[in-house]
């Protein structure tokens, strides 16, 4: 909100000196390079509906272009369609189709670079390489557009909303699907993605590297090929999410790889191949989370530490908790498991004895990938009912040792 406010003050401190500038295809001004040219300072641009096809467009002064009746904006499959540098600018309201593609150059159909104050809103982005694109910029919004790629490989997508090196930038309730990463951060810090859609890229829907002290609140992510990779970060919140049918080999609801002192609240991973994966992870707070028909809920390796998982549902997982060693440096309480079958004669609403989350046949896994041929086999039931009788293969103190009898309203 702070930023909103900031941006919404200066745009409305320049309006009342504007000029306003009409280009339609069959009025006074016909092309939106010669508007962008002779407007000044201060002076919106009103572009009727239309096609426009004029190369790559610049724009270095503090302008606003505004679509009238969803105009198109055409790359022609060989341009950037909008270089924007300087600051505050709005683009809103355009249809952009076809950018061009380059190995060398990072084309996008928006691209705002050195830059301060710029606001994108209510956009369509069809067909672009990246589709919106910041670089060294700070206090922008990002709002409310919808984009759609055509995947093909990693190699030939781009982003649909990548940030490079900002600060204090705002995504928000943006639908974005088809690219090589729905959205990506790297070296962004103090900013916060709220309320996006990202479903059906071909990596992840969200791509989070060396970006600190950001939250990322109420999003989907959706059926992406991998789920979302948060890392080599510290102090960010992750908080009322959704990861959903995050399917495959590798695929995983969230990846958690060198980030430190941070906050999973309130998600629901839901039908992923594995609902989180932490790798060298440290002091996360994990809590309030729901797990539900996942692979695996919880895959916590044994290079993380000083992470506390607790008040969180697992329920209908085919494995509830893995690990890849013997070592316990992390705490595991007062969560809710479906297959605890303990037992409280006190009534206090905790289990009276500890629950192993983790049985011998998800170690043996870790060991063999090839062994999950024999889920589901009488075998396999019998040797973990026998690891739960007498456990001496599992982590001995990988317990929660507080498990609670009902699941939680969350």
């Amino acid at each position: 909100m702070k930023i909103l406010l900031i941006i919404s003050s200066l745009l409305v401190s320049i309006i009342s000196s504007a000029n306003t500038i009409v280009v339609s295809k069959n009025g006074v001004h016909t092309s939106l390079r010669r508007a962008v040219e002779r407007a000044k300072d201060g002076d919106t641009i009103l572009l009727q509906k239309g096609v426009y096809k004029e190369g790559n467009i610049v724009i270095t002064k503090a302008i606003r272009l505004i679509g009238v009746n969803n105009p198109v904006i055409d790359g022609e499959n060989k341009y950037e369609s909008l270089t924007i540098s300087g600051t505050r600018i709005l683009i809103k309201g355009i249809h952009f189709k076809n950018s061009g593609y380059s190995a060398m150059n990072d084309y996008a159909s928006i691209n705002v670079i050195d830059a301060n104050n710029v606001i994108v809103e209510n956009n369509i982005v069809e067909g672009s390489y990246f589709a919106i694109r910041f670089a060294n910029a700070t206090e922008c919004i990002v709002r409310n557009n919808t984009i759609k790629g055509n995947p093909k490989t990693e190699q030939t997508s781009g982003n649909g909303i990548h940030l490079w090196k900002c600060d204090n930038m705002l995504v928000t309730e943006n639908q974005v699907s088809g690219h090589r990463d729905g959205i990506y951060f790297e070296f962004v810090t103090h900013s916060i993605i709220e309320s996006n859609w990202s479903e059906k890229n071909i990596r992840y829907g969200l791509h989070f590297m060396f970006s600190n002290n950001d939250a990322y609140v109420n999003n989907t992510f959706k059926s992406n090929g991998a789920g979302v990779a948060v890392m080599y970060s510290h102090h960010v919140v992750m908080l009322g999410n959704l990861f959903e049918y995050n399917w495959g080999p590798n695929a995983y609801g969230i990846l958690l790889k060198e980030i430190s002192d941070g906050k999973i609240y309130k998600n629901e991973f839901k039908q992923n191949t594995v609902g989180i994966l932490m790798e060298s992870t440290n002091r996360i707070d994990v809590q309030q989370n729901q797990f539900g028909s996942n692979g695996w809920a919880f895959r916590i390796q044994a290079s993380c530490d000083q992470n506390d998982v607790h008040h969180n549902n697992f329920q209908g997982n085919t494995f509830d908790v893995a690990t890849n060693g013997s070592l316990m440096l992390n705490r595991f309480f007062n969560n809710y498991w479906d297959k605890y079958e303990g037992y409280d004669l006190n009534r206090d609403g905790v289990g009276d004895i500890a629950f192993h989350p983790v049985s011998l046949y998800s170690m043996v896994i870790e060991q063999n990938p090839n062994s999950v041929l024999l889920l589901r086999s009488f075998m396999v039931t019998l040797l973990d009912k026998t690891e739960k009788a007498v456990p001496s293969l599992t982590p001995e103190q990988f317990t929660d040792d507080k498990p609670l009898m009902k699941s939680l309203p969350l």
